[in-house]
């Protein structure tokens, strides 16, 4: 086993806790959440013992995408609040010790921002190259096609035809959010203007989103055909272009090196470990980390996100055990998550929401995130054990445009008949984005103290009436005491469970449903075990060869050894400690 030291950082040490403004709570009584919902819960939320929050995009938008359409940076979208409401939690976050992240969408904007109405005015306005046009191609009987093959993201064309000038601009997203063309100097210069609006104002760093994409093949080539449909990916020639790193070295030495901030982003499309060194290796001065996304994508099939494809522990184990690893050996840092907003919620999807083992299976997913090397980020709910929505809602709950899009694509192409639909319904349930946005459950009242209006923007989980934050304040065997009690354990225990290495546990010594890992801090000679078991089932684990270490924490209670082992229950997670 080698050791290395590590460079300490206020951003290695955070707890970051993810915010959907639209979900959290509604201020005002018109069942969207806002800006002042937020403020008014900064206690509950420091309370926690999180020290980060992370909010979703609160930007001035049309909301064809949430937010990630964003129309004016330095406005905040009208229903949230003003950017005095922000300053006031920025304000207030501050007074508590706390800190702030933004989500920057600058991969591409929505079409009614003034740089875009620019641009799509005239082939001859100083805007026109802040976006990426192209003129269309013709088929042998002269009928008009797109520059190129490109399937968006949320499906269809990558392409919109733009009547006005009679050429196509790319949108790899929806049509309604054109990408920026990142080789405009001039567009650069005012992005970096827009992130320094709010870094002067406060703000602690930014979620970059969708980052790795703005960068493009100068030529636009084709993607590869794979199939007989109209549109291909084009990843290959979208993600990481050839000037990716130039342009986040940019960002850094322009703006970013000016305050003491956090810088996360978001990659797609680029999994391997070389790739990701090029973004967050300390030597490269880019990113401080990196969601790759690998881990929310567990039980994604081979096509496609709504695949079927099961979840089973060697996919967690492989991953957990490949980035734990890998970040060490070139300086880099690693977020740990199991959620967020474009996911369903892991308790789900990847142990148990049922009843019996609801509880356990959450807090054994906090023992994982509170143990590992990296900078953890939850999700608002986490905390309280949210679930995705039941079996017994329909295609209709689902207001997502990602998911409505795909559902409706499969409904047409199997003849409208929605007795066909089943498999698709079920993949809806356990991965489609709405359940990562579903109001907070803050009570059992009417609408669980979300909001005050009639209905809410979205589905509220029925489940509230039992799963809720009130139930759970004072309760010493809730899941959210638990979740308090892990957030301590790491901040007592920093040199261990932040700084420390990592070992994996095989597979041979575990068993195929336990994930385990060891943790050791050189300087502080601590020692760590970590057993997680991922089944509903009792399972066992040799422990001889950790004789002299005793349970630190465990969501079973009681004393776990049984003799030379130690008994899992389902969902059980232990953590032994040799001081």
């Amino acid at each position: 086993m080698s050791f290395h030291s590590i460079e300490k950082a206020w951003w290695k040490e955070a707890v970051v806790y993810q915010i959907y403004p639209a979900s959290f709570l509604d201020s005002n009584g018109d069942g969207l959440g806002d800006i002042p919902g937020i403020v008014s819960k900064v206690r509950y939320i420091k309370s926690l013992g999180v020290d980060t929050i992370w909010l979703s995009p609160i930007f001035a938008s049309p909301q064809k995408d949430m937010g990630y359409d964003v129309a004016d940076y330095r406005s905040i979208h009208a229903p949230y609040g003003t950017v005095q409401d922000v300053q006031d939690l920025i304000d207030q976050l501050h007074a508590q010790k706390m800190r702030i992240l933004m989500d920057l969408v600058v991969n591409h904007s929505s079409d009614q921002h003034a740089w875009f109405k620019e641009s799509r005015s005239s082939k001859t306005n100083p805007k026109r190259d802040w976006y990426i046009w192209r003129d269309p191609k013709y088929d042998e009987q002269g009928n008009r096609k797109e520059p190129n093959n490109w399937k968006s993201i949320f499906g269809g064309s990558a392409w919109a035809f733009d009547e006005n000038t009679s050429q196509y601009y790319l949108a790899l997203f929806l049509p309604s959010q054109p990408d920026l063309n990142w080789e405009s100097a001039e567009m650069r210069k005012a992005t970096h203007d827009d992130m320094r609006f709010w870094l002067d104002r406060g703000v602690d760093g930014f979620r970059i989103d969708s980052m790795n994409l703005m960068s493009k093949h100068p030529d636009l080539p084709d993607g590869k055909v794979i199939n007989d449909e109209p549109y291909q990916s084009g990843a290959e020639f979208f993600a990481s272009g050839p000037k990716m790193h130039d342009y986040i070295r940019e960002i850094r030495t322009e703006v970013l090196d000016k305050y003491d901030v956090m810088t996360v982003g978001e990659l797609g499309f680029t999994k391997d470990e070389y790739s990701v060194s090029q973004y967050v290796a300390k030597d490269r001065r880019e990113l401080n980390m990196l969601f790759t996304g690998d881990i929310v994508d567990m039980d994604f099939g081979a096509s496609g996100k709504y695949e079927r494809n099961d979840f089973h522990p060697r996919k967690i184990r492989k991953i957990t055990d490949l980035w734990q690893t890998a970040m060490p050996r070139f300086d880099g840092w690693n977020t740990v998550y199991l959620d967020n907003h474009d996911s369903g919620r892991s308790l789900s999807r990847y142990a148990s929401d049922s009843p019996e083992h609801r509880a356990m299976a959450a807090k054994m997913l906090a023992t994982y995130l509170m143990t590992l090397s990296g900078t953890p980020f939850m999700l608002a709910g986490q905390e309280i054990g949210m679930a995705n929505l039941g079996k017994e809602y329909g295609a209709e709950s689902y207001i997502d445009v990602e998911g409505k899009n795909y559902y409706k694509g499969v409904l047409k192409a199997r003849g409208g008949d929605v007795s066909k639909m089943s498999d698709v319904l079920r993949e809806l349930q356990l991965k489609a984005r709405d359940h990562g946005r579903l109001p907070m459950q803050w009570d059992d009242s009417p609408n669980a103290d979300f909001t005050t209006s009639e209905k809410a923007w979205m589905t509220i989980n029925k489940d509230y009436t039992e799963w809720n934050v009130a139930s759970q304040l004072d309760d010493p065997t809730s899941i959210m005491t638990y979740w308090k009690a892990m957030i301590a354990l790491r901040k007592e225990y920093p040199d261990l469970f932040v700084y420390g290495s990592y070992v994996p546990l095989p597979e041979s010594e575990t068993g195929e449903m336990i994930l385990g890992y060891e943790r050791y801090s050189q300087e502080m000679r601590q020692k760590s075990v970590v057993l997680l078991n991922f089944s509903d089932q009792v399972q066992k684990v040799d422990v001889e060869k950790y004789k002299g270490f005793s349970t630190l924490i465990s969501n079973q209670g009681g004393d776990t050894y049984k003799g030379s082992h130690v008994e899992l229950r389902a969902f059980g997670a232990v953590v032994l400690l040799r001081t």
